[in-house]
């Protein structure tokens, strides 16, 4: 029976990154067969593995079928698991999981809509964020002004913010009226609200954002609001091999749920607002951004590029 590093596997199942768990570790809050934990020592499915006295079921690697799924986040839902002052979180709505957990790749600002991905594959999580992936990101946003040429050449170029050097890789209008125009960018980190410092660098304020695709992952187009579909074996497998993760056996959708899932996509569920935590579970009402122009453009541009 192959073993696996201790902290690799806490961080695949969800507990935090491998350099996390390494702290944790140290901390001594991890014990494995009733003794206490170090570095580098290593676990098998048999062994009985505790963090902070909770004990974690664990499961080999190549046993544990991978699961991602997409979320259309609506405005004013919190990306954590809880919140103190009790706004409604983007968890809320997720499909319950046993003996398992949904880990969140990416964050969006409450104010903030669109794809969110979660699995159940901890490492594969932490290789979609890690900056070293360089995966990109693609939004659609709203700007209250206009995006010069000289601007646009500065935001791709480079700017200084508090936290270091930022740029988008690339930037295109996406058309709009009046002082509210639509651009179109992509970049290659998920720093905290780093689009919206982006231009807010250059004097430009933006009042839409929708983050359209994650690495190989588009914004379904059938997808709605507040809903959230699962993703299959090949779509699994595009993201998988941008982050050099093998393929496993048994990844994606089977029988019935693989059924209902096709159901969905072919009459796509009503979108649901979240204006208050009684819309969030009640609400069907669709809100004005999901017929957004600007989304639409995007998911038609990039399926163009993705053919190229």
């Amino acid at each position: 029976m192959k073993d696996e590093k201790l902290q690799k596997a806490l961080a695949r199942m969800g507990l935090g990154s491998r350099r996390q768990m390494e702290e944790v570790i140290k901390a001594g809050r991890v014990s494995v067969n009733n003794g206490p934990a170090t570095i580098g020592d290593r676990v098998t499915p048999g062994d009985e593995i505790r963090v902070d006295g909770r004990q974690i079921k664990y499961t080999a690697e190549n046993e544990k079928r991978r699961r991602v799924i997409a979320y259309y986040k609506p405005e004013g839902e919190v990306c954590s698991a809880k919140d103190p002052e009790g706004r409604p979180t983007v968890f809320e709505r997720l499909p319950k999981l046993t003996h398992d957990r949904w880990v969140m790749v990416g964050r969006l600002d409450i104010n903030s809509t669109g794809l969110l991905l979660f699995t159940n594959d901890g490492e594969m999580a932490h290789r979609l964020m890690h900056p070293s992936s360089e995966v990109t990101r693609e939004y659609a946003v709203r700007v209250l002004g206009e995006v010069t040429p000289d601007i646009a050449r500065t935001l791709t170029a480079g700017v200084m913010l508090e936290d270091g050097m930022a740029q988008f890789d690339d930037i295109k209008e996406g058309g709009g009226e009046g002082v509210n125009k639509w651009y179109h960018v992509q970049l290659k980190e998920g720093r905290n609200r780093e689009v919206r410092r982006l231009f807010e660098s250059q004097g430009l304020k933006v009042s839409r954002l929708l983050r359209t695709r994650y690495g190989t992952i588009a914004l379904p187009k059938e997808l709605r609001t507040g809903r959230f579909l699962e993703l299959d074996k090949k779509e699994i497998n595009t993201l998988t091999d941008l982050v050099s993760l093998r393929p496993r056996y048994g990844t994606g959708l089977h029988g019935a749920a693989k059924e209902k899932q096709e159901r969905i996509r072919n009459k796509p569920l009503k979108a649901r607002r979240t204006d208050n935590r009684n819309d969030n579970r009640n609400s069907s009402a669709k809100p004005k951004s999901s017929a957004s122009p600007a989304s639409r453009g995007t998911r038609n541009t990039r399926d163009r590029n993705d053919k190229r």
